[in-house]
């Protein structure tokens, strides 16, 4: 049987030969990036298939070279995570609130109230996407290189009870503009075997897996530890004197037919299970086969493809738009599966992850709904809020999250002066807004639990309730919380508001959606008109 292939194409520019280093750049790192590669600028000009190997940076070479790019000699420190260091964050909510005034999503940049559902549409939302674009996330280039996806395995499994199809898939990138680098997406896609017609489906940002290979048994597996003992006494003959001892002993047991899952913090089944017990589908995508979570990668992966090895430049994209480019690129081929219902995929992340779901959700506007788990700076927190992580935190440290132009607002001292998040002309309200009039559901746990202070699960429900008022514009059903963002009252831990397309349920533990996820898919459900099949 010929493996499972899905091609998606899209219009490239003519190449472009660059010198393969952006100046200005350091003496220092000028060396580094001459001893990578044996030829300069005069043989990459000379013909495309003389382009240089990557550059080869540390973490430490790449933000330094960014940082000569936009002219910034010295950053502020971001505070420490140990609240006995003299550095320490702030956790006074007295303190939290530097530039209390937000950007609001529902006013031009001329100046203009958005009143019509047409003016958000034409104008406001393209002016708030190029601003995240700019300033904070990163552009998507025109020219990201097709990818081709294959099926490599099917496995029949179970999960629970539920019998389900497993299938591997690889989303090779072309690379034929630049065969230096290799980009393999790697993700694993689960249906429930017996569903009557197309599920709903969670893509899952993390590692891919198959959650429950079907193992041999019976006939098979004899086969199996015969081969096996055999292969053992080839090299070492020694050993049959063992196995005349132990006659009846077989290297691979039988497995149970049912094993009891590690259950949730809160008891319920994993978050797997309760999907496909639902009637959902879930595909496991590795954010890691797109984009190395450093900075040392960042001229690999497929950032690094499209700029042909090279060094970003301060609009290029950062790790959280690829990881959302390659759910997108996941996207495609479920909208060509028949068992998929593509008009409601979904993402989900937690962490790092929920940052890179959210991001992902607001920029692409096919999928149909977003479980952001604990997302913090850069993902739900408002950038402004001075409580706990700092935008500091990120231009130090894990800049490549974002565009180059994000480190900016950690200067301290720069050709351009100095600036601070106050200066960010964007903030997370907007980037929650852009998920409007979709299903957006923002999680966090406690900090008793180890969902920690750190997160700012206060500037995360400021940013949705100011976003709120993007739901309540284009006529969908809002969170139903009185008061702004100034004035509005936290809920309860455990007090779910889940009767709006924006919804918010802070769960008893810790630094995982697991608890909320049965939430999640009751949630959905209603309003997706999904009921198990």
């Amino acid at each position: 049987m010929m493996p499972e292939v899905n091609r998606f194409s899209k219009p490239r520019k003519n190449n472009t030969l660059e010198c393969p280093v952006p100046l200005p750049l350091k003496p220092t790192l000028l060396l580094a990036c001459l001893s990578s590669f044996s030829a300069f600028c005069i043989p990459a000009v000379a013909q495309d298939s003389a382009a240089p190997p990557p550059v080869t940076f540390t973490s430490d070479q790449d933000h330094q070279n960014m940082m000569d790019q936009l002219g910034i000699k010295a950053l502020r420190p971001g505070p420490s995570g140990n609240e006995k260091a003299p550095n320490h964050a702030n956790y006074d909510e007295s303190k939290a609130n530097p530039y209390p005034n937000v950007p609001d999503p529902l006013t031009t940049n001329d100046g203009q109230k958005v009143t019509t559902a047409a003016m958000w549409w034409d104008k406001r939302r393209p002016e708030i996407v190029e601003g995240l674009e700019k300033y904070v996330y990163g552009r998507v280039p025109a020219n990201v290189p097709k990818v081709t996806w294959t099926s490599t395995i099917v496995d029949h499994e179970f999960l629970g009870f539920t019998p389900v199809t497993a299938k591997e898939l690889i989303g090779d990138v072309d690379n034929s503009a630049y065969p230096a680098i290799t980009v393999k997406m790697h993700a694993i896609e689960v249906l429930p075997a017996m569903a009557r017609g197309p599920v709903p489906v969670l893509i899952m940002f993390g590692p891919a897996r198959f959650p429950a290979p079907n193992e041999p048994r019976g006939e098979e597996l004899a086969r199996v530890n015969k081969a096996y003992k055999a292969l053992l006494l080839q090299q070492d003959p020694s050993l049959k004197e063992v196995f005349d001892r132990h006659p009846a002993w077989e290297p691979m047991k039988e497995p149970p037919f049912f094993q009891r899952p590690e259950p949730n913090e809160d008891g319920d089944p994993p978050n797997m299970w309760q999907l496909i017990a639902a009637g959902w589908g879930f595909v496991l995508f590795d954010p890691a086969s797109v984009q190395a979570d450093n900075g040392e990668g960042i001229t690999r992966g497929i950032i690094g493809l499209v700029n042909k090895g090279q060094p970003r430049t301060p609009e290029d994209w950062g790790a959280l738009r690829a990881w959302g480019w390659g759910a997108g690129r996941m996207l495609d081929y479920l909208e060509t599966d028949k068992a998929v219902d593509s008009k409601h995929v979904g993402i989900e992340g937690v962490s790092r992850y929920g940052k890179a779901a959210l991001v992902t959700m607001a920029f692409d506007q096919r999928f149909g709904m977003v479980l952001v788990g604990s997302s913090g700076k850069g993902g739900a927190t408002l950038l402004r809020r001075n409580f706990g992580e700092a935008v500091e935190s990120l231009t130090g440290g894990e800049y490549y999250w974002m565009a180059g132009n994000f480190i900016k607002y950690g200067a301290s001292d720069a050709t351009f002066g100095a600036k601070t998040p106050g200066d960010i002309p964007v903030d997370s309200n907007e980037l929650i807004a852009l998920c409007a009039p979709r299903l957006t559901f923002i999680s966090y746990g406690v900090p008793a639990k180890g969902d920690a202070n750190w997160l700012d699960h206060e500037g995360s429900f400021m940013a949705a309730i100011d976003a709120n008022r993007v739901w309540a514009l284009l006529g969908a059903k809002a969170l139903d919380i009185p008061g702004d963002y100034k004035t509005a009252k936290m809920p309860p831990v455990n007090e779910g508001h889940l009767d709006g397309q924006l919804a918010w349920r802070q769960h008893d533990g810790g630094h995982t959606d697991a608890p909320n996820m049965k939430w999640f898919i009751q949630w959905a459900d209603k309003f997706i008109g999904h009921t198990p099949q």
